[in-house]
């Protein structure tokens, strides 16, 4: 991508409900199981850093780095957020064994130029023991769409398999839960309807019905933070603590 795409990206993520629902959902799942520890925090494909400026906004303890594939994205987010952004790959982490107490890696094991299994023994080798693992993922294969192949997303995921590969990683799970559920119906007609070469779905919404989708996925989060597990929705969130 360009530059300039990167940077139109880095100013839709700050407004976009979707965004905002996730990496709040992700912050507050993550602060509810974490343990104190003094080891850093990593967000593991931190794009142009919509995250990580949300964890130091929200005080996250210790303060959260980044890792990025792409050198131009990495810059964005070091801008954005304030915090170091290393560029590497989640196939092969540039850290020590047992040097993070937690790892973020929001939509990050469907992008094409990863490969889920390394990815998952690499960020279980860095955690140290009892260290937190948050996901977030695409959910149901039948929903692949243009969006898909414009954000270069190679796989979706079943609820059941991410938990199991999850398992085989060393993993135990705390939390997997579906969200985005309430306007579920709406994403599968859109999916329907859309043309094989349509545009990513990342892109400003009119404000009042970026608000109103907010408000839902608001409503869903404090459900969700309430214990409920959904049962179905267009992404899926799993806490899991290495063992």
């Amino acid at each position: 991508m360009e530059r300039r795409e990167y940077e139109l990206m880095a100013a839709v993520e700050d407004r976009l409900w979707w965004y905002r629902g996730l990496r709040a959902l992700a912050a507050e799942l993550f602060a509810r199981h974490a343990a104190p520890s003094g080891q850093p925090i990593l967000d593991a494909g931190c794009g142009t850093g919509g995250l990580l400026a949300r964890l130091v906004e929200a005080r996250l303890r210790p303060t959260p780095v980044g890792l990025e594939y792409d050198s131009t994205a990495a810059g964005i987010a070091v801008t954005k957020s304030g915090r170091p952004v290393a560029v590497g790959s989640v196939n092969e982490l540039p850290f020590a064994d047992r040097t993070l107490s937690g790892m973020f890696s929001l939509d990050v094991l469907c992008h094409r130029m990863v490969e889920p299994n390394r990815a998952l023994a690499e960020a279980h080798r860095c955690l140290e023991s009892g260290g937190i693992l948050l996901l977030n993922l695409p959910a149901y294969r039948w929903l692949a769409s243009a969006h898909d192949a414009r954000v270069h997303n190679a796989r979706r995921f079943g609820r059941r398999e991410a938990v199991g590969l999850l398992e085989a990683a060393g993993f135990r799970i705390k939390r997997a839960t579906h969200w985005n559920s309430f306007l579920f119906p709406l994403m599968v007609l859109r999916r329907l309807v859309s043309r094989e070469d349509a545009a990513s779905d990342v892109r400003p919404f009119p404000a009042p019905l970026n608000a109103l989708f907010g408000a839902i996925v608001a409503a869903e989060r404090r459900l969700i933070g309430w214990g409920l597990d959904l049962p179905f929705g267009g992404s899926i969130m799993l806490v899991a603590e290495k063992r």
